[in-house]
């Protein structure tokens, strides 16, 4: 077989402009998936600075400094990133509400126009830009390289 799998070729009737459509569709979640891992690796490394400070408490009191302690223990340890939240508040709200909602829409619209298949764009301009028969060139995995 030469050419994409059956899963990434336009069913029937599907014209260029849907195909370019769907593909800044996906595009627009690639940049969704891509600042909700962002905002992933935020709640990771403030979660790691609060355990941090944590453990500065202790060393702060080992080195005598127990005042200083005592304020970054009860100033700054567990306290919240914004007004009332920790990370994980933020993360949860952006996944219920935007994250969601894209991924729902996208989904509901491949469905809709392409019988749910993925990444056509991509396939066809892999398709365009390959070059049949040379090594590290092929369509599908099981043609080889």
């Amino acid at each position: 077989m030469s050419g994409p799998d059956p899963r990434h070729q336009r069913p029937a009737g599907v014209d260029d402009a849907t195909i370019r459509a769907l593909g800044k569709l996906s595009e627009g979640l690639e940049c969704v998936e891509y600042a909700r891992g962002h905002l992933y690796g935020f709640h990771r490394l403030s979660g790691t600075a609060d355990l941090t400070l944590g453990e500065s408490v202790e060393l702060l009191r080992e080195a005598g400094h127990h005042d200083l302690a005592d304020r970054v223990e009860t100033e700054l340890v567990g306290r919240n990133v914004i007004e009332g939240r920790w990370t994980f508040q933020l993360v949860e709200d952006y996944d219920d509400t935007y994250y969601a909602a894209v991924r729902e829409v996208e989904q509901a619209a491949r469905d809709q126009l392409v019988e749910g298949r993925r990444h056509l764009h991509e396939a066809e301009m892999k398709e365009a830009r390959r070059t049949p028969g040379q090594p590290h060139h092929a369509a599908t995995p099981d043609e080889g390289s």
